[in-house]
């Protein structure tokens, strides 16, 4: 039976990074990842199916959260709260403090590779997907479902970025600071002129 390596999924996800860093991404294997974490090859299989999973897991975990989180809000609560709730949900149970300087690193990474960006976005349309699903299970129409995922899932984008790009403030607070922004966008459209034309 293996020995216990303490902190090891730690260990292997800031060595990935190092060395994604350092190399590329195609160019790391998974053997030199364990080895740059003191570890072997088979305990990297204990905590991630391949490399690519350093950067992507916890994807259902996050789908969970967005689906329970909206399935207990309130029988009055409007679909765009429900979405809301959600959000914040996820920004306190997976993005502490603690955590930003990883998150930073890891989208830097995506960011730098055509393959890891497209798979980004297939995370994103998983997520929007696992949303507009719940919103129909709470009754919501499927067009006002899809509309408000898109939504929730654009001003998790924007508050994330934020977020990353910043030293201060919880996700959380970049959250609710983007969903005043985008509330106070509907509630005072722009006015249009109109321009004669010759």
């Amino acid at each position: 039976m293996g020995r216990w390596q303490p902190d090891a999924r730690s260990r292997l996800e800031q060595a990935a990074l190092r060395l994604f860093q350092e190399r590329g991404f195609d160019a790391v294997t998974v053997v030199e990842i364990a080895a740059r974490a003191g570890l072997t090859g088979r305990t990297f299989f204990r905590y991630f199916t391949d490399k690519r999973e350093i950067l992507f897991s916890g994807q259902q975990a996050l789908s969970d959260v967005y689906v329970q989180t909206i399935a207990k809000e309130p029988e009055s609560a409007a679909p765009v709260d429900m979405v809301a709730a959600a959000l914040r949900a996820v920004a306190e149970g997976f993005f502490a403090e603690d955590r930003r300087e990883f998150v930073r690193q890891r989208q830097a990474i995506v960011d730098s590779d055509t393959g890891l960006r497209e798979r980004d976005l297939l995370k994103g349309a998983f997520l929007t997907g696992a949303i507009a699903g719940a919103l129909r299970e709470r009754g919501v129409r499927d067009v006002e479902a899809a509309l408000t995922a898109e939504m929730g899932t654009a001003t998790f984008s924007v508050a994330y970025a934020r977020w990353i790009a910043r030293d201060s403030g919880t996700l959380r607070e970049m959250i609710d600071e983007t969903l005043a922004e985008l509330r106070a966008a509907f509630a005072n459209p722009p006015v249009c002129v109109e321009t004669e034309h010759p």
